[in-house]
């Protein structure tokens, strides 16, 4: 079934936002009596399309509890920033802070940071849905290298020869709640910037001998905290 989410719920009724309705209307071409996946504070429900809206069904199944990872991204252009969020959420991320960095080549204020603030956690609904996720990612405000000062095991993707191996940074994850990773623009981080982190308590970390991209040093490491999750 074809999964959707909403905070609304209505003498009985789930009550979706218009892009979703007109999902289910034009593009799904669904009838009366044909059922959704509606997710409702965290858990899943069967819903039923009637003459009236969408109505409560059965409960499917509960709250999916995931490792709570945070991602710390440049501002990176649209193709780029677009392909993280998605591959993001499907990788199982809980939230995504941007962050100003001095080799970011796209530059916003705030005016023009919250319209993609909106579309970008947009993407993120729609992945959700994809993946079957029973929560969405939150996209937070843009901040700045200094304020960072976030609990958990803290990881920079570092290129530096002073780095962590990532098999060593990562032996003892079980023992936090939280994951926190920064990750550098397309230029890497300056040498300022790392030294912020570290006084954060961030790890320099290397992931590996060869250089990936920006888009793939996400999907990389949320793959192989996946791959250590199954382990346990």
């Amino acid at each position: 079934m074809q999964r959707y989410f909403t905070n609304k719920l209505v003498d009985d009724y789930f009550i979706l936002n218009d892009d979703d309705l007109y999902h289910i209307n034009k593009v799904m071409r669904m009838k009366e009596n044909d059922k959704v996946e509606v997710v409702f504070k965290n858990n899943v429900y069967s819903g039923i399309i009637t003459s009236n809206g969408i109505k409560k069904d059965e409960l499917l199944s509960e709250e999916v509890t995931l490792k709570n990872i945070t991602l710390i991204i440049p501002l990176l252009k649209e193709t780029k920033m677009d392909l993280i969020l998605q591959k993001a959420t499907e990788l199982g991320v809980s939230r995504i802070i941007p962050v100003r960095m001095e080799r970011s080549i796209i530059k916003l204020n705030e005016q023009d940071y919250l319209k993609k603030q909106i579309r970008w956690q947009k993407i993120c609904k729609e992945a959700s849905e994809q993946s079957k996720r029973t929560n969405i990612p939150l996209i937070d405000k843009l901040e700045s290298m200094s304020s960072l000062n976030l609990d958990g095991l803290n990881i920079i993707c570092s290129t530096s020869e002073n780095s962590n191996t990532l098999k060593n940074t990562l032996k003892n994850m079980d023992k936090y709640d939280k994951i926190n990773i920064a990750i550098g623009p397309e230029g890497g981080f300056t040498k300022e910037e790392e030294k912020i982190l570290v006084s954060l308590g961030f790890i320099k970390t290397s992931l590996g001998k060869l250089i990936m991209r920006v888009e793939t040093v996400p999907l990389y490491i949320l793959s192989v905290i996946n791959y250590l999750e199954l382990e346990e």
